[in-house]
């Protein structure tokens, strides 16, 4: 599945793209003057290989996992908070399902390794790989072949959702301790130093980001994950919920679909993804700039610029759903805007 995913991945559209731009310049106002609008609707145009791209159908996969190296008092929270939040998201109550119904989005649920798991229920996804990864403080998060089935449990996940309409994907998570996975996987595939892609996570203070610092080090030594190899990354010090998203990246490229990434956890999984095939970077929208330290180096190291900066760092897919909305906006301006002939305004001299 992986493999053919990879080679179903194309450049972008530069035929819907340069008429989409053409478009964009007789709309009814200054050449360039909507900015980043403008960009976008034609980078999505590129992406639909459709100069008149549509948002209609829009979904946020929020995957949700536990981590091993919780056992080394890297986090606030209990890790049981994983598995209470599943259950919020499943109730309607947490922060993604409010900005979901603002846009008119629907969220799905994926349990990629919760520990304790769920009552089987309509509205949660079960991809399970195992009940959590392993302590990568002292060895392999998961195995090789796990790292796979995570990318790949994203992959049809995306496949499965094509029959109900899917014209825009965000990605959002949940997994207590997925913050030092994901600095790990960033320090790892970038060779910058710990210091510089770890942060605060929920809230830790200086003494406990320290800790937290030399757990992920630690890590990195024990493991001695190859940067030049994502999987074996993954592998060794990532998560479950981070290589299912890596896989709805890859496979919404796959399907010329844009998928709009959350934050710091969304962005390592972007990473994994990009460097198994890089051509999805040209797929991705970062969403926002997060609070999280490491993020504004992460997003320069991808090459992305984030369409908004609101010092948020909840996760969940909650940025991606905001960004929907203005991806949303953009295509509307490029097809509902009249242009200088259809108004009859004086074009520019």
């Amino acid at each position: 599945m992986l493999d053919r995913i990879i080679h179903e991945i194309k450049p972008l559209d530069a035929t819907a793209m340069t008429a989409a731009q053409n478009r964009q310049n007789v709309l009814t106002k200054p050449q360039g003057s909507l900015g980043r609008l403008e960009e976008l609707s034609i980078k999505i145009a590129g992406i639909q290989a459709n100069p008149h791209p549509h948002i209609q159908h829009k979904a946020i996969v929020t995957m949700a996992a536990d981590h091993g190296v919780v056992a080394e008092g890297i986090a606030l929270y209990p890790q049981e908070v994983t598995r209470q939040m599943v259950l919020n998201f499943l109730n309607g109550g947490a922060a993604i399902n409010v900005l979901a119904r603002h846009i008119g989005a629907r969220v799905i649920i994926v349990d990629m390794g919760v520990i304790g798991g769920f009552e089987s229920t309509p509205q949660l996804l079960c991809k399970m790989i195992d009940f959590g990864t392993k302590n990568m403080a002292h060895g392999p998060a998961m195995t090789r072949q796990q790292a796979i089935d995570s990318i790949e449990a994203g992959i049809d996940i995306v496949e499965a959702e094509l029959k109900n309409g899917l014209d825009i994907i965000g990605t959002g998570d949940m997994g207590i301790g997925n913050t030092t996975a994901s600095s790990a996987i960033f320090a790892a595939m970038s060779g910058l130093p710990v210091s510089d892609t770890a942060g605060r996570g929920t809230g830790l203070d200086d003494k406990q980001l320290l800790h937290k610092i030399a757990v992920i080090e630690k890590a990195l030594r024990v493991n001695d994950p190859n940067p030049n190899d994502p999987i074996d990354t993954l592998s060794k010090v990532g998560g479950f919920e981070i290589g299912g998203l890596a896989g709805i990246i890859l496979a919404g490229a796959a399907h010329r679909i844009p998928v709009v990434i959350d934050g710091f956890i969304s962005g390592a999984a972007a990473i994994i993804a990009s460097r198994i095939a890089p051509q999805v970077k040209d797929y991705l929208i970062a969403s926002h700039l997060s609070a999280e330290k490491g993020h504004e180096r992460l997003l320069r190291f991808l090459e992305l610029k984030p369409l908004l900066s609101l010092s948020m760092r909840l996760g969940e897919g909650t940025g991606a759903a905001l960004a929907i909305s203005i991806a949303e906006a953009a295509v509307k301006v490029l097809n509902e805007m009249a242009t200088f002939d259809d108004a009859g305004v004086s074009k520019a001299t």
